[in-house]
């Protein structure tokens, strides 16, 4: 069964798929909000390739640390098994499991649902066939900072880099190129959250390179830190 959040849960646990981009992050605090409660944020990187979405995994543990919420990081040949594999030991440790978060929009629905079913949990996409300008108001609206880390190099310039998601964005996607979509969802660009209301800290990237490779522009960051919020 696919949960739409459009009630209060009763505290059950659940993971979260995770990339350190918007639309993970989204899905986690929507799954917060729903009352669910987060056991570990799940990342996978392949080993066949680098992914235009793939970033430093020291950053994802920044992110981690800053949420507060645990990451489990590990290499995948086949992604649906690598997930079923980490659950499975979860649930083998004594961790109570009861659903996994998505935050698919448009794609990879027939692969979770699969996983989902295989592993006797809950199937839970908060973001699924939404408006994708209205997810990229929620974003904004909700507090959160997130970045631009790479994107098709044929649709945008590297001036595009560490460019924030903010109240000209969608404008200025449009102005650039009416095809893209607001969410990246067809491979356009992908994001890193730095900030928000489920954030504890703030990751300040502080150096990064620009590379550009296999058609894409990425940001390859050298250096950040993780600054209290009090900090001014």
């Amino acid at each position: 069964m696919m949960a739409n959040l459009s009630k209060i849960d009763d505290g059950s646990v659940v993971v979260v798929s995770w990339t350190g981009g918007k639309d993970g992050c989204l899905a986690l605090y929507k799954a917060i909000l729903a009352g669910y409660n987060v056991s570990h944020l799940l990342n996978f990187r392949s080993t066949s390739r680098i992914g235009s979405h793939d970033l430093c995994p020291d950053l994802l543990k920044a992110q981690s640390e800053a949420i507060g919420i645990p990451l489990i990081q590990t290499d995948f040949v086949s992604y649906e098994d690598e997930f079923k594999n980490v659950v499975r030991s979860l649930l083998k440790s004594g961790v109570k499991i009861d659903g996994a978060v998505f935050g698919h929009i448009e794609t990879h629905k027939n692969l979770v649902d699969r996983v989902c079913g295989d592993l006797e949990i809950e199937l839970i996409m908060p973001l699924w066939q939404q408006d994708s300008e209205q997810i990229i108001k929620d974003i904004i609206d909700a507090g959160f900072g997130v970045i631009v880390t790479s994107f098709n190099s044929e649709l945008f310039g590297e001036e595009w880099l560490k460019r924030k998601i903010d109240a000209e964005f969608i404008e200025d996607l449009t102005n650039l190129n009416e095809s893209i979509d607001p969410c990246g969802e067809n491979g356009e660009f992908h994001t890193f959250v730095y900030d928000g209301p489920i954030f504890q800290k703030i990751i300040e990237i502080t150096g990064y390179q620009k590379v550009h490779r296999n058609g894409y522009w990425f940001m390859e960051v050298s250096e950040f830190y993780l600054k209290e919020k009090s900090d001014n």
